[in-house]
């Protein structure tokens, strides 16, 4: 089975030097219609808000075929390349994650992003190079994103943490991937290292630690996404109203009153 072309090309062009990409995590088909109506240039979905918005933690104990229906859902509700967290690939073998990679090809993804977490980095790359391998044979185009967690699991940003860092990227963009995710990475010194050493598009987490737009451009930065944060607003704005209702407050809380969404707006989306 054939897949289109033009979204992954269309999303591997949104990370073209120069430009930097605010990727919007979504985990259903109308937070990602939201993202896109907001003027997301394309959609991302999150692990944990996907996770969550079906009743699971966390960390692949969704079941993958519960992900790539919640994925089909996101993929017909949008026009903008959508990309998918895949975790650490939702399979114990390279070839078990280059399947499921291939499965979200054919179903249209733009891209993945597949992570190292505790595991060595011969792991990921060894998925890398089988994910990359698959889609050609199948003739199946994806924008393969790698990320390493050695700031994330709490590794202080010292040179010898960046060191490692950029170690494993390199090791992942010879394995194949498009480019680097680097959650936790925010001193601009970092950011610029990073970039500068790894030849593929660097991906950061959005964090009040960042630098501004104009400098994370300036240093090499091309993707900035948000993970679990917009599903925590929305369910935090929730929470808040839910508590209101039932202290018997029938007027939005305050925040609503800013750009609430409206019935007729967001039925519209899907009319």
């Amino acid at each position: 089975m054939s897949q289109p072309h033009s979204s992954a090309a269309r999303f591997r062009a949104l990370h073209a030097p120069g430009q930097l990409l605010v990727l919007l995590n979504a985990w259903d088909a109308a937070s990602a219609r939201m993202a896109e109506a907001a003027g997301g240039a394309a959609v991302a979905t999150s692990s944990a808000a996907v996770a969550w918005a079906h009743g699971a933690a966390d960390g692949e104990r969704l079941p993958f075929d519960r992900l790539l229906a919640s994925t089909r859902d996101v993929l017909g509700a949008v026009r903008v390349p959508v990309s998918v967290d895949l975790e650490r690939g939702y399979a114990a073998s390279a070839e078990g994650v280059a399947d499921a990679v291939c499965r979200l090809a054919e179903a249209g993804v733009a891209g993945v992003n597949l992570e190292d977490g505790a595991e060595p980095p011969e792991a990921l790359a060894a998925k890398l190079l089988a994910a990359r391998g698959a889609l050609q044979r199948a003739g199946l185009d994806l924008f393969l994103n790698a990320r390493t967690d050695v700031l994330l699991r709490g590794a202080p940003p010292s040179a010898a943490a960046l060191d490692e860092v950029v170690r494993r990227a390199r090791r992942y963009v010879d394995a194949g991937c498009d480019g680097v995710f680097v959650p936790g990475l925010a001193t601009a010194e970092g950011l610029s290292r990073v970039a500068a050493e790894v030849q593929a598009p660097l991906n950061v987490w959005a964090s009040p630690a960042l630098p501004p737009v104009e400098q994370l451009r300036t240093l090499g930065v091309r993707r900035v996404s948000v993970g679990p944060r917009l599903a925590l607003t929305a369910l935090s704005a929730a929470r808040q109203d839910a508590e209101q209702l039932l202290a018997g407050r029938w007027a939005p809380p305050p925040p609503f009153h800013d750009a609430p969404l409206t019935y007729a707006e967001l039925n519209a989306w899907f009319a």
